[in-house]
């Protein structure tokens, strides 16, 4: 138990893992080894415990969730620092969060936007609300990107019909040829940052597509009510993989970085400082870039070793401001903001259930994440504070308590939201992906085939990788 502004808390937390300088320098058998404790790692984990082998888990950070955080402010509110949004369709992270007695809320959604455009401020129920040409033009392009995701396969985008010509460009590239109506161009910017946390220039129009396909269409995955942000967790996101682990008692090892992986015709060792695990199979439930840091006898093969060169991580900083009250609420304002400048583009309320305190979310996404994660923190609050109060008010400008966490400062994350493809990489090298290399497989949301990205595709990812050791065993 905690205390915490006055108030006696109780967070969920693992109450067992040992950390590797704890175990000593002896060689541990199992099954298979798990490198990484996040939902696709424990996913998997709870899958092969259930089929009866035996498993052990290794964990780099001294905490499970991987990229959900969930941390508490003063007066003991919970506060997703990392992902935290659930929807319609996302199956398999609500299965499994029910089974672990984590619940949810629908997402404050009432009111008027805040909409900032060419300079100009206004109120409105939507984004593309007081200018019809604004509409017109990005619900033709909606329309055709939905109509092109549609004919990406899921389980191989490379093999689409104009994969090669879809991979050979940009997102940004083929903004330009869509429409030469500016706004139009910078919504759609927006809308490719706000899902991937990178630049329009950076990313192949095929893995935007193959996206937009993985979660069911643009519509779903930019809506809150019916959406990608439908609905939030009450015990926080990370609650899912503290007590997935908490189930797995002694089986996770947390400050386990796992340095080396060896395998051969018997089994695989997996070394993570003094500790190694020996077992028959090994599923890495990391990010492709994580992945490839790690040193492999033999060596992976090339077709591997240089697709986890090649997709980075997107850049994000989650700020948020935690007032007495939502005070935009009594003001007839949703919380929502979506601003074509400065640093922030999105805002949400990200109040708890009873509304108390009042919180507002921003983000810090791209380019913009970037330059200012060189800044002091003072200095990047004080960016963010004031682009609150423009776009809300005074209030928004002076809160209680500022909670943020840059992801591209994590060690063993890299950035936030998932690992991305430049242009080429898929056709080039999308077979990789999820091919097991030996004994060795492959999980994380970045190799899911639904919701790829999302909490959601990390569990299918870990369920999928299970499957596969199942099979081979």
């Amino acid at each position: 138990m905690d205390r915490q502004g006055g108030r006696t808390v109780t967070p969920v937390r693992v109450a067992v893992n040992r950390a590797v300088g704890e175990l000593g320098a002896e060689q541990t058998r199992a099954d298979v080894v798990v490198v990484g404790a996040g939902l696709a790692g424990l996913s998997a984990a709870r899958l092969l415990v259930g089929a009866g082998l035996d498993v052990a888990v290794l964990e780099a950070r001294r905490r499970v969730g991987g990229r959900t955080l969930t941390r508490w402010t003063s007066d003991g509110t919970l506060l997703d620092v990392g992902a935290q949004w659930l929807g319609p369709t996302q199956e398999r992270i609500a299965a499994l969060a029910a089974s672990v007695g984590v619940t949810s809320f629908p997402s404050f959604d009432s009111g008027d936007h805040v909409i900032l455009r060419a300079g100009r401020r206004w109120r409105a129920e939507g984004i593309l609300d007081a200018d019809p040409r604004l509409q017109v033009a990005v619900e033709e392009a909606w329309k055709a990107l939905d109509e092109a995701a549609a004919q990406v396969p899921l389980d191989a985008p490379w093999t689409a019909a104009n994969a090669a010509a879809w991979d050979a460009q940009t997102a940004e590239s083929w903004i330009l040829a869509q429409t030469g109506y500016e706004p139009a161009r910078e919504l759609l910017r927006m809308s490719i940052r706000g899902t991937h946390a990178i630049e329009p220039r950076e990313v192949s129009l095929l893995h935007v597509l193959f996206h937009l396909h993985a979660a069911g269409g643009l519509g779903r995955v930019v809506a809150t009510t019916g959406g990608a942000q439908d609905s939030r967790f009450r015990e926080g996101a990370q609650a899912v993989s503290t007590r997935l682990a908490g189930e797995l008692g002694d089986r996770v090892v947390l400050g386990a970085a796992v340095r080396e992986v060896e395998q051969d015709g018997a089994g695989v060792r997996v070394a993570a400082g003094g500790h190694a695990v020996a077992a028959r199979r090994a599923i890495l439930a990391l990010p492709p870039t994580l992945a490839g840091r790690i040193a492999y006898r033999p060596a992976m093969p090339g077709w591997r070793d240089q697709l986890t060169q090649r997709v980075p991580m997107g850049s994000v900083i989650k700020l948020q401001a935690v007032y007495d009250e939502p005070f935009w609420r009594s003001e007839g304002l949703s919380g929502q903001v979506v601003a074509d400048s400065g640093a922030v583009r999105f805002i949400y309320d990200n109040s708890p259930e009873s509304g108390r305190p009042g919180v507002l979310v921003a983000f810090v996404e791209g380019d913009d994440a970037r330059r200012l994660g060189h800044k002091d923190p003072a200095e990047r609050r004080t960016v963010v504070l004031g682009e609150l109060a423009a776009h809300l008010g005074g209030r928004a400008g002076r809160p209680r308590e500022v909670v943020e966490q840059v992801w591209a400062d994590e060690e063993h994350s890299g950035g936030c939201y998932a690992g991305f493809f430049p242009p080429g990489v898929w056709t080039s090298y999308g077979t990789a992906l999820r091919a097991p290399v030996g004994r060795l497989h492959w999980a994380g949301t970045e190799t899911a085939t639904v919701w790829t990205g999302y909490m959601d595709g990390a569990v299918r990812s870990g369920e999928r990788a299970a499957a596969e050791v199942l099979a081979a065993m």
